[in-house]
C-alpha cells in the first residue's frame, strides 16, 4: 500500500484554508450583525452592516453546500 503524499498534502492545505475562510466569513456575519444593533440603538438604520453579514452568511452556507456536493457525487 502507497500513500500518495501530494494529495494528502493537497487535501489538507484545501481543508485547512476553507476552514480558515468559513471561520473569518461566520465571525464578520456576527460581527455585522452586531454593529447593525449597536447603529440601531444609536438611531441609524445598520442597513449596510446587515446586508454584509447577510452576504457572509450565504457565502458560508454555498461553500458549506458546495463541500457536501462534493461528498456525495
Amino acid at each position: 500500500m502507497d500513500i500518495d503524499w501530494g494529495a494528502l498534502g493537497t487535501v489538507f492545505v484545501v481543508a485547512l484554508v476553507a476552514a480558515v475562510v468559513l471561520t473569518v466569513l461566520f465571525a464578520y456575519g456576527i460581527r455585522g450583525l452586531s454593529a447593525r444593533e449597536t447603529a440601531r440603538e444609536q438611531g441609524g438604520s445598520g442597513a449596510a452592516a446587515f446586508t454584509g453579514s447577510i452576504v457572509c452568511f450565504a457565502v458560508c452556507a454555498a461553500v458549506v453546500a458546495y463541500g457536501i456536493y462534493l461528498i456525495a457525487a
